[in-house]
C-alpha cells in the first residue's frame, strides 16, 4: 500500500474516533444531566425505552472503537491493509468501504459461510 494510502486511511480512522467519542461524552453527561420525575407511568416508560436504545447504540459504537484502534496499531505496526488470515494485501476498494477490516474479501465470504453452515 502506498504511504499516502496509509495517511488517508490514518486521518480517517482517527477522525471517525474522535467523533464516536465525542458523541459517547455527549450520551453520558445527557443521561446524567436528566433528573426528570414523570408522574404518568407511560412517559417514564417511554424515557427509559429511549434510554435502552441510546445504550444500545452505545454499545456498537464501543465496539467499533476497538475496532478503529486495532486498525490504527495495525497502521503503526505497518500491517494495516494486510489479510490477518491469508497474507495478502486487502483491496483498497475494500478499505475504502469498511476500513476497519483486518481480513480480504475472500477470506471474509470464507468465514462467513462457515459461520452460516455452524449456525453462528
Amino acid at each position: 500500500m502506498k504511504e499516502e494510502d496509509t495517511q488517508h486511511f490514518k486521518a480517517h480512522l482517527t477522525n471517525w474516533l474522535e467523533e464516536l467519542l465525542n458523541q459517547a461524552d455527549h450520551t453520558v453527561s445527557g443521561m446524567t444531566a436528566q433528573k426528570e420525575s414523570f408522574p404518568d407511568p407511560t412517559d417514564r416508560a417511554s424515557l427509559e425505552s429511549d434510554r435502552n436504545f441510546m445504550l444500545r447504540i452505545r454499545d456498537r459504537e464501543h465496539k467499533l472503537i476497538k475496532k478503529i484502534k486495532k486498525a490504527l496499531q495495525r497502521i503503526e505496526e505497518g500491517t494495516f491493509g494486510v489479510c490477518d488470515k491469508c497474507g495478502e494485501e486487502i483491496t483498497i476498494k475494500r478499505l475504502k468501504a469498511r476500513p476497519v477490516t483486518a481480513q480480504c474479501i475472500e477470506c471474509k465470504t470464507k468465514e462467513e459461510a462457515m459461520e452460516k453452515a455452524l449456525g453462528l
